[in-house]
């Protein structure tokens, strides 16, 4: 069963990293690219990731190795992320301008990983539940990318979503950091949850 997880684990990273290097290599063949804006988008960065862990996680396995601790945290903040994602944008994202134009990429991106990777988080009990004094872990890369975010939206005007723009008002720009804040804790609440209950066992 373990092989099989693992399996599934390099057809997601490799897809994953398939669809980033697609949408850079589309984007760049449609005007010049500047890799702080194009790398600055929290999907894309989220699907990098993921991608990486879920390869990483799949070699340790058919090496016959133990996942080491930092492997199964990392594990657990890349799921967290990633659902993150997938729910922000066919909630608030989808059909707007400005996002990955490559249609399939696009789908891997924001639909198939994340929800891959909910279902093996959920599904595929092979590791130890995460401790909860890490959980702290979990909001250090995406407040990072917040901070990053909005002192370039007051700098250079860049932003990757238009619902952190500071055209918007920063009142209103508050309120969704707060709310993505939430969400990435509740979310991560469930994933250290989750990593406690094994449904199939490797």
């Amino acid at each position: 069963m373990k092989f099989l997880f693992a399996s599934f684990r390099v057809v997601a990273g490799v897809l994953g990293l398939a669809a980033v290097i697609g949408t850079l290599a589309d984007t760049a063949s449609r005007s010049p690219i500047n890799p702080f804006n194009f790398f600055g988008f929290f999907t894309l960065q989220s699907n990098i990731l993921t991608s990486v862990v879920l390869i990483v996680s799949a070699v340790v396995i058919f090496l016959g190795k133990t996942q080491s601790p930092a492997l199964i945290l990392a594990r657990g903040c890349v799921a967290t992320y990633i659902v993150i994602v997938g729910i922000v944008y066919n909630t608030l994202l989808v059909g707007l301008p400005g996002g990955v134009e490559l249609e399939w990429a696009n789908t891997v991106l924001h639909v198939v990983i994340p929800l891959y990777v909910a279902i093996d988080w959920i599904f595929f009990g092979d590791r130890t539940a995460l401790p909860w004094n890490r959980f702290g872990i979990v909001l250090v890369y995406p407040v990072v990318w917040l901070v990053v975010v909005l002192v370039r939206g007051a700098t250079d005007g860049w932003v990757p979503y238009p619902f952190l723009s500071p055209a918007t008002g920063y009142p209103s720009v508050a309120l969704y950091c707060v709310g993505i804040a939430v969400a990435i804790a509740a979310f991560g609440v469930g994933a250290w949850a989750i990593s406690r209950v094994r449904i199939l066992k490797p």
